[in-house]
């Protein structure tokens, strides 16, 4: 007899793999759960499930606990686990660039995804990269659908989106990835997996980490190939290269790193950007938002 365990991501796509591994590679049936996945409806976070009790693990980002610790409250979650420990975002332009240089950006229309995270690592891949973000034209198209759709017609000169976005208009001819987020800002505490106290101190919280040390684990050693075939009843709208290429992508990129613990030195460069974006007034405590992955 299974337990049902609910997993609710905030985004869905391949830039979360380490948790679809879980459920695509059986490592949480083999820890005796029965799992159940969700996307969190507009206008409600995925946090607000695990409060309601509807949801055991969010998809979520460390950054979700600043809004809590700015109003000088403790975050009603805990983020114990990364996902990721690199932005995600690619930049994608008209025409192939292997020389790209960001300083190009200067003066041009770059549709941004306009969202804290995304928008506050842009903003900081262009001070890393040594560019003025008020130099760019940053539009605002809406939903990652509208922005691609906006593109596609010709707006904008680049655009900021996510895989496997970025890899599908290289496979439709219609884009050229021109540069990673992921190498101009370098390791921070991107995103994460997140819990509720009372969740994380139980026996399931447990077999849950087991099976998602072994899906990481096994989805750093795995071709992308495999990786996506196992995958593809999860993304049944994507081209199984495309998935292939963008799991390969981030592979490379070095996004699922073989430790599964949100580090000190990840989460003080998560706050350093949220500084710098202005999104954040003051240094947050790394024990008021993260919590050691649970173990036996």
């Amino acid at each position: 007899m299974s337990d049902a365990i609910h997993i609710q991501f905030t985004r869905f796509s391949a830039f979360y793999s380490p948790l679809i591994a879980t459920m695509a590679g059986g490592f949480l049936e083999q820890e005796g759960l029965k799992p159940r996945h969700s996307v969190s409806p507009p206008g409600k976070s995925a946090i607000a499930g695990l409060l309601d009790g509807s949801v055991d693990v969010a998809q979520s980002a460390p950054s979700q606990g600043f809004a809590s610790l700015e109003q000088g409250k403790q975050p009603p979650a805990l983020h114990f686990a990364q996902i990721n420990e690199k932005d995600g975002f690619f930049l994608v332009g008209r025409q192939p660039e292997p020389q790209f240089n960001w300083q190009r950006l200067a003066g041009r229309k770059v549709l941004v995804d306009h969202g804290a995270q995304p928008m506050a690592m842009f903003r900081y891949a262009c001070f890393k990269r040594g560019l003025e973000f008020k130099s760019v034209q940053a539009v605002d198209a809406g939903s990652t659908e509208k922005m691609i759709e906006a593109f596609c017609r010709g707006a904008g000169d680049y655009i900021h989106l996510q895989g496997p976005a970025p890899q599908q208009l290289e496979h439709d001819g219609a884009g050229h990835i021109v540069a990673t987020l992921g190498d101009a800002i370098g390791p921070c505490a991107f995103s994460s997996l997140a819990a509720t106290r009372e969740w994380l101190a139980g026996d399931m919280a447990k077999r849950f980490m087991c099976a998602y040390r072994k899906a990481r684990a096994w989805l750093i050693a795995t071709p992308a190939a495999e990786v996506a075939r196992a995958e593809a009843s999860f993304f049944p709208g994507i081209d199984r290269e495309v998935l292939a290429a963008t799991i390969g992508s981030y592979q490379k990129l070095g996004n699922w790193s073989p430790h599964v613990e949100i580090t000190r030195p990840a989460w003080e460069a998560t706050v350093d950007i949220f500084l710098h974006a202005g999104l954040i007034t003051k240094r947050h405590r790394y024990e008021d938002v993260i919590a050691p992955p649970p173990s036996d």
